[in-house]
């Protein structure tokens, strides 16, 4: 309503009564938009907590079950994104609500119900603030007060990095009798001549490599903290942190290649050329054994070339003999030749590459979205469709039988899975002869058909897995990094990314802090003698870590 709508002959004449008419409107009005305030901001919290709730059912549903498509990852990854909007979005308007109640007398503030806090860890230092009590009560103002107890609100708080200079002090002595000088030797330094301490380095390798943070935009936040260090400087130290770890990783290789079976797989990595940029290929194999109950600790091993030729993989894998999970790149192909030196090499397909191109052409929610936007429908193929479900089904077993024994996994995949295999084998065939060559649903159906046989191999042997996530997830990090990092600056900068890989994605698969692991090794590994390299492996030192630990609480 506008002030022209006001009828002013309705006004009481007396100033005093319109300064109260005038007030209570205003307080009225207060009152209005504080509701509506409060109104917003529980709306605003029942779709945050919603969101929640919806988030963590499908987080429980992923333990239980597994991710049952290839979209669903992306879809956890995209709803947490949108809890965090929606939490945000609910704090914001939680606090407009509770500016507006303070207008007012009549609307209480709405105040939304957040979980329960976990508290702080015990092992976080301690900082006691004595706020002073009250010199007199606050209710009859006597002097005579007695300490009853104290009550402790804690505040999470964080310091700033610090840097420090430690110098290293050797005291000269003459000898009387002689006249000759007598010093303590310099102590190991983790790089000849070095300058920096092994938990800097730690850091600087952990930050590029781990968090995929550039040394340029390491050294501009090191100057802003007053520590101005050159990109060459510390290119320097990298590198020599490189050559330093090197024999950590040669043990970690032959630890992968000691395996029964092991997982192969590559991506790009896009390096520097002449006014251009060449796509790479960074290799990872991966030993994990914890699908069927293995006690040997898992590792993987990261190599870099400059294409993807076959020869490659033929010379990583040169010594190897065993089962090989990997997908159908071609380059493997002489891996698997009867008669190879110095053992054969065992093909293991992977189904999640077979189920992703039929779940291509039955992504029923990605034919909806481009209708939606007015874009070229994909065709959804029901044969396609069924082939999913089919696959699913076989995962399904699968799901109820990780971890178990190799024996005890066999024995449920040849009392469940075979017949379902035999079933999808002859269906899918049939199916075949009623396309043409053309079809790209010929294409998913001729993939499998004619690798049956490397399809089939996990029917029959407990240690093979169902399909080669292990180096998939072992490769996620590079992917990450690519949008950060844009690509690598030569062909040893890609060798020296794939050691520091190998390193960092092994003690993740070891749950090792690998900042933690790497400022220990390098603060060792200088006077560390070599035939006792192996404790330094990320698994022998967690355990390690653990003895000293208990030694100390004992």
């Amino acid at each position: 309503m506008g002030l022209m709508d006001v009828d002013l002959s309705a006004l009481p004449d007396d100033v005093a009564t319109l300064k109260a008419v005038v007030l209570a409107a205003c307080a009225k009005a207060d009152a209005v938009a504080a509701e509506l305030a409060n109104e917003q901001a529980k709306r605003a919290d029942d779709v945050a907590l919603i969101a929640h709730m919806k988030l963590q059912i499908e987080k429980l549903k992923r333990d239980k079950f597994g991710p049952r498509s290839e979209r669903a990852s992306r879809l956890l990854d995209q709803m947490v994104f949108e809890l965090e909007e929606l939490e945000s979005t609910a704090t914001e308007d939680e606090l407009a609500a509770e500016l507006a109640a303070v207008k007012t007398s009549s609307v209480a503030p709405f105040t939304r119900n957040r979980p329960a806090r976990k508290p702080f860890p015990e092992h976080l230092p301690r900082e006691r603030v004595i706020v002073p009590g009250p010199i007199a009560c606050t209710c009859c103002g006597s002097a005579r007060l007695a300490k009853l107890g104290e009550t402790i609100t804690e505040t999470l708080e964080t310091i700033p990095r610090s840097w420090k200079v430690i110098a290293h002090v050797r005291e000269k002595f003459t000898c009387r009798d002689c006249e000759k000088i007598s010093q303590t030797p310099a102590p190991f330094h983790v790089i000849r001549r070095g300058w920096a301490g092994p938990s800097f380095l730690a850091m600087l390798v952990f930050e590029k490599f781990g968090q995929h943070q550039p040394l340029n935009r390491q050294a501009e936040r090191y100057a802003r903290e007053g520590v101005p260090l050159s990109l060459s400087t510390l290119a320097d130290q990298v590198g020599a942190c490189c050559v330093v770890l090197e024999p950590i990783f040669n043990l970690m290789a032959a630890h992968v290649f000691a395996g029964e079976r092991i997982h192969g797989d590559d991506t790009t990595v896009p390096v520097l050329a002449k006014g251009k940029t060449d796509i790479a290929r960074s290799w990872v194999y991966v030993r994990d054994d914890r699908p069927f109950g293995g006690p040997v600790p898992p590792a993987a091993v990261f190599y870099y070339s400059r294409d993807r030729g076959g020869e490659h993989p033929r010379g990583h894998l040169a010594r190897y003999s065993g089962i090989f999970q990997a997908d159908a790149f071609g380059g493997y192909n002489k891996l698997y030749e009867v008669g190879r030196s110095p053992g054969p090499i065992i093909e293991a397909a992977c189904w999640a590459h077979a189920r992703r191109k039929f779940f291509e052409l039955a992504d029923i929610a990605k034919a909806a979205m481009r209708k939606g936007r007015s874009k070229k429908p994909v065709f959804t193929s029901p044969t396609a469709l069924e082939a999913v479900c089919r696959i699913d089904a076989l995962f399904d077993i699968e799901r109820g039988i990780n971890g178990q024994s190799p024996v005890a996994r066999r024995a449920v995949r040849q009392e469940l899975s075979v017949p379902l295999a035999r079933e999808l084998k002859t269906w899918l065939t049939q199916e075949r002869t009623k396309l043409s060559r053309h079809d790209d649903l010929a294409g998913a159906i001729d993939y499998m058909l004619t690798r049956w046989a490397a399809f089939t191999r996990f029917l029959d042997d407990g240690r093979i897995c169902l399909t080669n996530n292990a180096a998939e997830r072992a490769l996620r990090g590079i992917a990450l990094g690519r949008k950060s990092w844009l690509f690598a600056g030569s062909d040893r900068g890609g060798r020296r990314a794939a050691i520091m890989y190998s390193l960092i994605v092994t003690t993740k698969m070891n749950n090792v802090d690998p900042q933690a692991w790497l400022a220990d090794v390098l603060g060792r590994i200088a006077d560390h003698p070599v035939h006792k390299l192996e404790d330094l492996l990320p698994w022998n030192w967690n355990k390690a870590e653990t003895t000293a630990l208990n030694a100390q609480a004992a």
